[in-house]
């Protein structure tokens, strides 16, 4: 197991977000920075992931989210739409097993449906298979888009019957997102130095402190997110709250 060396960049143990969500943006853009096609982007993204994944279950991260495959990347070229497809599940079959060693719970989070029936399968042994562990919560987003998530949601909620009687209010409402018991994220890091949420989380990112990093997603490793980790620190977070000290 790699050490991971919280003190160099001054970040507190004691502190750490609850749940991180990344944006994981660039790996067209390294492709073609190096001249190579964007599946080689893509694969090298997926080295990445396993770089943070690795680091957030050692340090003690508790959640980590990742926008994987968003409702849009359905309009990308069907040769690279083919290419993700066979990357997904060769990884999900790859490394269910060695994310079940390290007792790591594997989510998704998505219209799922969408996926062809082989990546499907390979979804749901990924999770059942490590539906026990009780180390990071690893949650995938795949076809996933904030305003459908909310859109789902309503449909939910118009074919409920009970909530009539029952109300409707914020924590009501949650109930019926993908995934009731996801946290909102402490911390949502950005790659790619874009400066945007891409649809990503509408709905749980209301308080959500947000760091963006120029640097591509398959440049993306450890020191990195240790970094955003430390700028994380150094915020208050008042919630729409007034900081009494100031006056």
């Amino acid at each position: 197991m790699k050490q991971v060396d919280l003190e160099k960049y001054g970040i507190d143990k004691e502190r750490l977000p609850y749940h991180i969500a990344i944006i994981m943006d660039g790996n067209g853009r390294w492709a073609r920075q190096h001249g190579m096609p964007r599946t080689v982007g893509h694969r090298e993204g997926a080295k990445s992931v396993r770089d943070i994944v690795e680091t957030s279950s050692i340090i003690g991260i508790k959640y980590l989210t990742l926008y994987t495959f968003s409702e849009e990347n359905w309009n990308r070229p069907k040769k690279e739409i083919t290419s993700l497809m066979n990357l997904l599940r060769n990884l999900l079959r790859k490394e269910a097993e060695e994310l079940n060693k390290n007792n790591v719970r594997l989510s998704f989070i998505g219209r799922l449906y969408k996926f062809p029936e082989n990546v499907r399968s390979e979804i749901e042994r990924a999770k059942n298979l490590t539906a026990s562990n009780t180390g990071l919560n690893l949650t995938l987003a795949l076809s996933y888009g904030g305003r459908s998530e909310i859109i789902d949601g309503i449909k939910k909620i118009l074919a409920d019957p009970s909530i009539v009687s029952q109300g409707l209010d914020e924590g009501k409402f949650r109930e019926y997102l993908y995934d009731p018991e996801l946290p909102d994220p402490d911390l949502l890091i950005r790659t790619s130095g874009e400066l945007r949420v891409s649809n990503f989380l509408l709905w749980q990112i209301a308080y959500t402190e947000i760091w963006v990093t120029p640097v591509l997603w398959p440049d993306f490793r450890t020191e990195h997110l240790l970094q955003g980790i430390a700028e994380y620190q150094k915020r208050k977070r008042r919630f729409g709250k007034v900081n009494a000290t100031l006056y």
